[in-house]
């Protein structure tokens, strides 16, 4: 049994056992490459080289056995390996935290943002931090900024110490526990990075197994009672400008959630980032288009 011939009837399990994915893998053929190659103590990115290598009896039967895991207990491929990537960056991450896949990483990286901050960014805050992976990027997009990281769930800020220590960070990043903007009262920003929870009700309880697996403080948008996803986000959008600079911003993902969105605020002025999923789940809000903003729709 090669590597590779190991992957593949993996897959195909994977598939047959109808396990969801979107947690870092898009299909059943990466999530098995994940999952075999991490067992069998390979990195990732070396699959076209270790895929005719012969596996050993004991390590396909641990594989395989990593495999059925995964079905059986439909937690996400992250939680069993402890690990997890953004944009190349590797993350501790297990139970108290949601996989990192935030797609502001990608604005992040490509430098879309960069021509909305003014010259003087100094000072950036990553709210709903989770494990710290957008606080963690931010800090290695820009040398010259602090970041403050905030969080209401104290299990997860204890993870995002962890990967702020990974990345030798501690020195320019600072947690906060919080409820929202409550955790950073007082301070002033010059760019507010949020992946707030924001998934509707109807959509939390379709949800699959894997995403119910994540804590779903961290997912569901419907917490102070609605049903349209918007429960933090009204919140934030209502404190914002006092926690920004003149010329701050700030970028926000809702992710499918643009017709509710949309609804709940539909004088609002914003400017829609481009990601690999589309142009319409991360916006842009300068601090004049918050301070302008009506009382939001219900």
């Amino acid at each position: 049994m090669t590597v590779i011939e190991l992957i593949d009837q993996a897959s195909a399990r994977l598939a047959q056992a109808g396990v969801s994915f979107g947690h870092g893998t898009a299909n059943a053929f990466d999530e098995a490459a994940w999952l075999v190659l991490w067992r069998l103590g390979h990195r990732l990115d070396v699959l076209d080289e270790v895929a005719d290598l012969v596996v050993e009896p004991g390590d396909e039967a641990a594989a395989r056995a990593l495999i059925e895991q995964r079905i059986s207990s439909r937690q996400p491929a992250a939680y069993l390996t402890g690990e997890a990537w953004l944009q190349g960056v590797p993350f501790t991450v297990d139970a108290r935290v949601i996989v990192p896949r935030s797609l502001i990483a990608e604005p992040l990286a490509d430098g879309s943002i960069e021509s909305w901050l003014a010259p003087q960014t100094l000072r950036v805050l990553d709210l709903c931090t989770g494990n710290g992976s957008l606080a963690v990027l931010a800090a290695m997009a820009w040398p010259d900024v602090t970041v403050d990281a905030a969080d209401l769930s104290t299990d997860a800020l204890a993870v995002a110490q962890i990967n702020i220590n990974r990345h030798g960070l501690s020195q320019r990043i600072t947690l906060h526990a919080g409820d929202g903007l409550a955790a950073v009262a007082g301070r002033c920003y010059d760019l507010i990075l949020c992946n707030p929870p924001y998934v509707n009700a109807q959509a939390m309880a379709a949800l699959p197994a894997e995403f119910k697996a994540e804590p779903a403080l961290a997912l569901d948008g419907n917490a102070a009672g609605g049903s349209d996803g918007m429960d933090f986000i009204r919140g934030l959008l209502r404190a914002a400008p006092a926690h920004l600079s003149p010329d701050g911003v700030l970028v926000l993902e809702i992710g499918h959630e643009r017709e509710h969105f949309e609804a709940a605020f539909p004088a609002l002025d914003v400017v829609w980032l481009p990601t690999s999923a589309g142009d319409d789940q991360v916006l842009l809000l300068t601090r004049s288009a918050l301070t302008s903003l009506p009382a939001p729709a219900r």
